[in-house]
This record gives C-alpha cells, sequence and structure tokens, in this order.
C-alpha cells in the first residue's frame, strides 16, 4: 500500500470519526434540553417551526437563568407564603375569581423573593422554564384563566383547575424546587 493511500485512509477515518463525534455531541446536547425543558421543548419547537432555533432559544434561557441569583427561602419565607396561600384557597368558596388572583400574586412575588425577575409573564415563563419546565405550562394555563377571570370569562371549573396549577408551581417555588417534604 501506498504512503498516499494510507494517508486518504487514516483522514477519512479521522473524518468520520469527527462526525461521529459531532453527532453524538447534538443527540447529547438535544436529551439535555428535552430533560431540562420537558413539555417546553416540543412546545417551543412547535411554535418556532424549527428544532434548531428551538434549541438555540433554550440555550439562551439557561445562560440567562445562570446570570440570576435564585436563592433559597428561608423557613419563616416559606410559612409565610404557605399561610398565605392557605388564605387564598380558603378565600375560592366565596370568591373564586379573586382567590385566583392572589394565586397569581403570591406566585409572581414568591417568583420575586427567589431572585427571579417579574417584569412581563411571558420573560416570568422562559425564566421560569429552565428549572420548572414540568410545571410551565401548567402556570400558562392558570395565567390564561386569570386573564380571562379578570373580564368575567372563566367559569368556577375553570378557576379551580387555575388553582390547581398555580398550586403546582406555587410548591415548587415554596420548597426551593424540591418537592415538599411529608
Amino acid at each position: 500500500m501506498s504512503t498516499g493511500t494510507l494517508i486518504a485512509i487514516i483522514v477519512a477515518v479521522v473524518v468520520v470519526l469527527l462526525v461521529c463525534a459531532l453527532v453524538a455531541w447534538q443527540v447529547a446536547r438535544r436529551r439535555h434540553l428535552k430533560t431540562q425543558f420537558g413539555p417546553e421543548y416540543e412546545r417551543l419547537v412547535e411554535e418556532k417551526q424549527s428544532r434548531p432555533a428551538a434549541e438555540h432559544e433554550l440555550r439562551e434561557r439557561e445562560q440567562r437563568h445562570d446570570a440570576l441569583e435564585i436563592k433559597p427561602l428561608s423557613a419563616a419565607d416559606r410559612e409565610k407564603y404557605a399561610q398565605g396561600w392557605s388564605q387564598a384557597q380558603e378565600r375560592f368558596v366565596d370568591h373564586p375569581d379573586d382567590a385566583v388572583h392572589e394565586a397569581d400574586r403570591l406566585v409572581t412575588a414568591l417568583m420575586s423573593e427567589r431572585g427571579y425577575p417579574t417584569k412581563g409573564f411571558e420573560q416570568q415563563a422562559r425564566d421560569l422554564s429552565v428549572e420548572h419546565g414540568r410545571t410551565l405550562q401548567s402556570y400558562r394555563t392558570a395565567h390564561e384563566v386569570s386573564d380571562r377571570s379578570s373580564r368575567h370569562q372563566a367559569t368556577t371549573e375553570e378557576l379551580r383547575g387555575a388553582m390547581v396549577h398555580y398550586r403546582a408551581l406555587f410548591d415548587e417555588l415554596l420548597h426551593n424546587g424540591g418537592r415538599p417534604r411529608e
């Protein structure tokens, strides 16, 4: 075998290995984003109608989130918010619209207390998606019902569902991203 042929084979093998490594890296990155963002990954792919565009935005969200100073709550703050939530739930029986608006306010206040920016719902959702991708659709649904409730266009059953949806995110935020302790 000539030296030229041997060099060509070596170059071809190196190129194939580099392509395989690049594909493996992209697959791992995609798997990471799907795991990290949960249902938000597929929602954004559908919205953007482009997997690369969606993945680019999700990486940007991760970078923005990394720059935030998200902090855990103290036990006293957790108790204060838990009491506020209990009061909102009690209010639901007689004033479901007010209770849902209070739940929205509590979630926003809790986000702020933890260090999340709270200007504009869509930015809130983008910031939350990094650590709370699994409950983000619940938050979006609850917020939409709350908006319709402001215009007196939500049914009591929708308001009840909104309280359940708000509670899912509220619990994650209240317990610093973890599950509540039994």
